[in-house]
C-alpha cells in the first residue's frame, strides 16, 4: 500500500517526463523537420525531466518550513537540475562510450555537459513547477480517487520498467558495436551503429533515429584526440619561441648605432671594473686606466655643458 505523497510524486514524475518528451520532440522537429522520438526509452517520456521535477518537488517541500521564496526555488532548481544533467551525461558516456549531448561550443559550459543557458531555464522551470504546475496537476489528479491514482501509478511504473529493460538491451548492443568498431573517428562509428541497428527490430531502429547528433568516443578516438591536442600545444609553443626569437632579432637590428656603442662602452667599463685591481695592476695597465679615466672626465664635462648650450 503506497502513501498518497508517494503516489502523487510518481504521477508528477510521469507527467513531467511526458512534458519533457513533448518539448524535445517539438524542438527537434523544428531543427530536422521530421518527427524524432527522443530518449533512450520507446515510450513518450524522458526520465531526466521527470527526475529533475521530482527532486525539485521534494527539495522545495523540504525547505518550505525554512524558506519558500521564489529566489530559493530558483537556486535549488538551478543546482539540482544541473547536477542531474551533468551526472546523466557523465554516466552514459562512461558506460556506453558516447556523448548524447555536447555544449562545448556554448558559453560558460562545464565540460560540455551543462551550460549556463540551460541552467537558467532549469531555474525558471523549477519556479514554474513549484508555483504553478504542481498545484495545477495535483488539483486535477485530486478529482480521481486515491485508489484510481494508485493503480495508475503502478501501471505506469510497470510499463516504464518494461520499457527500460527493453531499451537496456538496445544500449547494450550499441555499447558492443562501439567497443568492437575499428573506425578511428566518431562519424564512421555513427554510420556503423546506424547500420547495425537498421537490420533489427523497430525498437533498435528507433534508437538510431533518436539521437542524430550523438558523438561516439572509443578509447582509440580519445587517445587520438589527446595526441592531436598535445601536438597542437607543442606547435603553439614552438611558434611562440620562433616569434620571440624573430622579434628579438628585429629589435636588435632597429636599435640605434649610438645606443649600441654606448651599451658596448658601458659593458666594457663594467668588465674593467671587475678585472682591474690597483694593487696587482702593472704600470702599463695603470697608465691605460688613467688615460681611460681622463677621457671619461672629458666626456662628462661635455655632457654637463650640453644643457647650458
Amino acid at each position: 500500500m503506497m502513501t498518497e505523497n508517494l503516489v502523487n510524486l510518481i504521477l508528477l514524475f510521469f507527467a513531467y517526463a511526458f512534458i519533457g518528451w513533448c518539448i524535445e520532440v517539438t524542438l527537434k522537429y523544428f531543427q530536422f523537420h521530421r518527427f524524432i522520438n527522443r530518449g533512450f526509452l520507446t515510450g513518450p517520456w524522458l526520465p531526466i525531466y521527470g527526475s529533475g521535477a521530482a527532486l525539485i518537488t521534494i527539495a522545495v517541500k523540504g525547505l518550505s518550513p525554512l524558506d519558500s521564496s521564489i529566489g530559493t526555488t530558483f537556486v535549488v532548481s538551478f543546482i539540482l537540475c544541473g547536477v542531474v544533467e551533468y551526472m546523466t551525461s557523465f554516466v552514459l558516456e562512461k558506460r556506453f562510450h558516447a556523448r548524447w549531448w555536447d555544449y562545448s561550443q556554448k558559453p560558460m559550459n562545464l565540460h560540455g555537459r551543462v551550460w549556463i543557458g540551460n541552467l537558467i531555464l532549469f531555474g525558471l522551470g523549477g519556479v514554474l513547477i513549484a508555483e504553478l504546475f504542481n498545484p495545477l496537476l495535483l488539483r486535477l489528479s485530486g478529482h480521481m480517487s486515491f485508489r484510481l491514482r494508485e493503480i495508475l501509478a503502478i501501471v505506469l511504473s510497470c510499463v516504464f520498467a518494461t520499457d527500460y529493460v527493453m531499451s537496456h538491451f538496445v544500449l547494450k548492443l550499441v555499447k558492443t558495436g562501439v567497443e568492437s568498431s575499428e573506425a578511428d573517428d566518431t562519424e564512421a562509428i555513427n554510420k556503423e551503429i546506424r547500420l547495425l541497428l537498421s537490420d533489427r527490430s523497430f525498437f533498435y531502429r528507433r534508437f538510431a533515429e533518436a539521437y542524430p547528433e550523438v558523438i561516439y568516443r572509443t578509447e582509440r578516438i580519445t587517445a587520438r584526440l589527446e595526441a592531436i591536442k598535445a601536438e597542437t600545444e607543442r606547435l603553439r609553443l614552438e611558434a611562440e619561441q620562433r616569434a620571440a626569437k624573430v622579434r628579438h632579432e628585429v629589435e636588435a637590428t632597429l636599435e640605434p648605432t649610438a645606443l649600441v656603442k654606448n651599451t658596448i662602452i658601458e659593458k666594457q667599463e663594467a668588465l674593467i671594473d671587475l678585472l682591474y685591481r690597483e694593487d696587482t695592476a702593472s704600470d702599463e695597465m695603470k697608465a691605460l686606466k688613467r688615460e681611460v679615466d681622463e677621457k671619461k672626465a672629458v666626456l662628462q664635462k661635455r655632457r654637463d655643458l650640453l644643457p647650458k648650450l
